[in-house]
């Protein structure tokens, strides 16, 4: 199989169920951006982060290959076999925030992003993050495409931020107020 189709050339793509729409679309910026922070997870990878955070990640990294497949699904086009992002999804990412968080200092003011070299690259995955949830938010302003995608998007960058703090706490790193 070929990698390249020629069938984008003229600045359009397939959506899954085959509808056709131009790649600056919101829909497309929405799940690229979603590709664009899996990436950055994986970079985060490489940095060898301890087991338990590394563990988080990959599983983060799965979920949100789900999440890429559920935007790039109109509802519309769905036969029920496209995996969905869940209310079981949203309830793992909170499972873990109250987790880590328990582990660190209460926050009392705000933090500079960076600290320990795995911190700061989760720093900018929370901003890639945040950055697909406003996509996400004005998508839904468009089309239907249900609640979950943005309540996800809004957990991870939450999770994103207690991962930095744990990275940090980790490699005896202070957060910087």
């Amino acid at each position: 199989m070929k990698i390249y189709t020629k069938t984008g050339d003229k600045g359009e793509t397939s959506l899954n169920g085959g509808m056709r729409v131009p790649k600056s679309s919101l829909r497309i910026d929405a799940y690229g951006t979603i590709d664009e922070l899996n990436s950055h997870l994986g970079i985060v990878r490489t940095l060898q982060p301890p087991a338990d955070l590394d563990a988080i990640l990959e599983q983060l990294q799965r979920s949100l290959f789900v999440l890429g497949t559920d935007l790039a699904t109109p509802l519309e086009a769905s036969t029920g076999r496209v995996k969905r992002i869940e209310q079981k999804d949203v309830d793992r990412l909170e499972g873990w925030i109250d987790t880590m968080d328990a582990q660190l200092e209460p926050l009392q003011l705000f933090v500079l992003p960076g600290g320990s070299p795995v911190a700061a690259h989760l720093h900018i995955a929370r901003t890639v993050c945040r950055r697909a949830e406003r996509l996400i938010d004005a998508l839904g302003r468009q089309e239907t495409i249900g609640t979950l995608p943005l309540i996800y998007t809004n957990r991870l960058a939450d999770l994103l931020f207690v991962l930095a703090r744990y990275a940090n706490k980790n490699s005896n790193v202070n957060d910087t107020p």
